[in-house]
């Protein structure tokens, strides 16, 4: 009994020991005031991802501190990327498309012999055919492919006194010195609405383009206008509208060119074609080929030569290659058996099939002139 009384003492005494030293601590402790964040440590803290100059919110961190990627007060310029007031425009010059720019003359005679024949050549004229006496006409429609050996005169790109020798820069030189009236081929291949030659020019040169010159720091500082040039030999089809008839007077069989169209290969804004499989190619204009009475393209091709590549000093003028056939094609549309004004490729998806389309309408031109002899 007596030990179990001095045991409960002994733990009542603990307990007021303890509960005293307690109350004494809490009356002695001061509590402690801080006015700037910490400057030790190196862990997440201070130096890490949520301190001083860690990701988080720091002097130098990506967060909203005095200079990281968040802060809003920054005392470097901020990247806007707008364009400032009064920013220059720089007029780029063209660089040097042979299609369009002029050719410098040479200032010395550039060939061993006094070449002047050309400068006074023209065209014979057309022989009249009365309308009673063409017992048969019917127009072709017919592309050329520049590509193919035969065709290799069109993309002759050497410069001469008179110019680039491409064929296309032939024709953009008469339309530009309005020596020929050019058409828009978007409406009809009948010559019915003119365009003017900045028209034609613009359609080929693809217009004007601004490109945004930007400094180091990504600012606008000034604007360069371009011009989105096209590649002359980029255009390597013509399409040709032809006439053939038959003259019951002299008994022959007329070919009458009715105008050229040079064509441009139908792409996306990538430079695909729209499809693989079937390239399109849309008509940029069309030109008369005829004599007219203020013009001529005849006379105007007369004094370019065509290329030689067996004799150079035997060159005929582009007008005499075209009235000789000395270029390579296949027929595209014609009016035989077409009452519904087709092409070849609307009803007949296999090229090799136009092809022989193109060679089955030849035939029946070719034949209906030797069935009016007889042997």
């Amino acid at each position: 009994m007596l030990r179990k009384i001095a045991y409960l003492t002994s733990v009542i005494v603990l307990f007021v020991s303890i509960s005293a030293t307690a109350q004494k601590k809490k009356k002695t402790a001061a509590p402690k005031k801080t006015t700037t964040a910490p400057t030790s440590g190196s862990g997440y803290d201070n130096s890490g991802y949520g301190g001083g100059s860690g990701y988080g919110s720091g002097d130098s961190g990506y967060g909203s501190g005095t200079s990281g990627y968040g802060s809003t007060n920054n005392n470097q310029p901020q990247q806007t990327n707008q364009p400032r007031l009064n920013i220059p425009y720089e007029v780029v010059k063209s660089s040097g498309n042979a299609a369009l720019d002029s050719v410098l003359p040479s200032l010395r005679p550039d060939a061993a012999i006094d070449r002047t024949l050309i400068k006074d050549r023209q065209p014979l004229a057309f022989e009249h055919i009365r309308e009673d006496d063409a017992i048969y006409r019917h127009r072709v429609w017919r592309e050329i492919d520049t590509r193919e050996k035969m065709n290799l005169a069109f993309r002759y790109a050497n410069n001469e006194d008179n110019g680039n020798q491409r064929f296309i820069s032939i024709l953009l030189k008469a339309i530009r010195e309005r020596k020929v009236t050019a058409f828009d081929a978007s409406k009809d291949d009948r010559f019915t609405t003119p365009i003017t030659p900045d028209d034609v020019l613009k359609a080929f040169s693809g217009g004007l383009d601004t490109v945004p010159v930007t400094d180091m720091n990504g600012d606008v500082v000034k604007y360069k206008i371009m011009t989105k040039e096209i590649d002359p030999d980029s255009i390597y089809r013509f399409r040709i509208k032809e006439e053939w008839v038959f003259d019951k007077e002299s008994s022959r069989l007329f070919v009458r060119i009715l105008g050229i169209a040079p064509l441009k290969r139908l792409t996306r804004s990538d430079g695909q074609d729209v499809d693989p499989a079937n390239p399109e190619y849309l008509p940029l204009f069309w030109v008369y080929y005829p004599d007219t009475p203020n013009e001529s393209l005849r006379a105007f091709l007369a004094k370019y030569e065509a290329y030689n590549g067996k004799n150079f000093g035997g060159r005929m003028s582009w007008e005499e290659y075209f009235e000789n056939r000395l270029f390579s094609s296949y027929i595209t549309k014609s009016s035989i058996d077409n009452p519904f004004d087709r092409t070849l490729k609307t009803y007949l998806k296999d090229p090799i099939l136009r092809l022989l389309e193109g060679e089955n309408i030849k035939e029946k031109i070719f034949n209906y002139e030797q069935d009016q002899w007889s042997y």
